[in-house]
């Protein structure tokens, strides 16, 4: 599925294992090991502002070509983001995500506006923010302390600050198990997972290992009306498919509705028609909206 609604984003050219990105007005090229073809746009490249470069000992570090501030904000509709560049070469945002905000706006928004939606490894809180928007009261919970605090950052831009948002630093599964022991639940769950990863007390997380009991566990804190469970993955080579049978086997077994899985994906400016490919989500549904 890809997404074309972006105004403050776009890729402009991608191959020979990088992609060239407009964040605002500025220009970052960084690595991307699905773009095996050659470069279109060379021309285009020369107006970078900064490039990551992966060291062959693992990592990496950015390369300033041109002046660029430490942080500024780029706009999705209504939504206003901080992004940055940081040390693992991330922006602090996923820009293939927004065709999935647009379908957590509409989800909640049909609901009536008033369900509660659980936000697990919840990042810099793009999927918070749709949800707050659409009126839904949420849970944002990651391990990372500093991205929860980009998070309340991020909400305040987009004029959130005061919307039902409850932000918590802590390990995920631990505070899904805390959950259900106290009888809570949800209309709506978010599961955004990383390939590995540590909670805030050392605990590891490997995505093979972990996610169907993660998502069975958060099976059981849907409500008696729940809406959606929406799973996404950056895994490369985990397909759109297994995560559709790990909804179908967690989730529809038990409450039926419908299951469904897609690539996402960014167009590329320089190759009319073609997409790169940036992860995939798995969505199960109560009823088809």
């Amino acid at each position: 599925m890809k997404t074309a609604n972006w105004r403050d984003f776009e890729i402009l050219d991608a191959g020979d294992g990088e992609k060239l990105e407009r964040w605002g007005g500025y220009i970052l090229a960084r690595p991307d090991p699905q773009a095996i073809w050659p470069k279109r746009d060379k021309k285009a490249w020369e107006n970078a502002h900064a490039s990551y470069q992966r060291s062959p000992d693992g990592g990496g570090a950015w390369e300033f070509h041109k002046q660029l501030p430490e942080r500024w904000e780029i706009g999705y509709g209504k939504l206003r983001f901080i992004v940055k560049p940081t040390g693992f070469k991330h922006m602090g945002l996923f820009p293939e995500q927004a065709v999935n905000w647009e379908y957590l706006m509409s989800a909640v928004k049909k609901s009536g506006g008033r369900a509660r939606v659980l936000n697990l490894f919840a990042y810099t809180g793009g999927a918070t923010a749709a949800c707050a928007l659409a009126g839904a009261e949420v849970v944002h919970v990651d391990a990372a302390k500093g991205m929860v605090a980009w998070a309340k950052d991020n909400l305040a831009k987009s004029g959130l600050q005061n919307a039902p948002v409850r932000y918590l630093v802590d390990d995920v599964l631990k505070f899904v198990q805390r959950e259900k022991r106290r009888g809570n639940a949800y209309e709506g769950i978010i599961m955004d997972p990383p390939s590995f990863g540590r909670g805030p007390g050392g605990q590891v997380w490997h995505l093979e290992e972990g996610l169907y009991p993660l998502v069975e566990e958060c099976a059981g804190l849907l409500s008696s009306s729940p809406v959606f469970f929406l799973l996404n993955s950056y895994t490369a080579g985990l397909a759109p498919g297994v995560l559709e049978t790990i909804l179908s086997m967690a989730v529809r077994s038990r409450l039926g509705g419908y299951v469904d899985s897609y690539e996402l994906g960014l167009p590329i400016r320089s190759m009319e028609g073609a997409k790169l490919p940036c992860g995939a989500s798995g969505l199960w549904e109560a009823k088809a909206l």
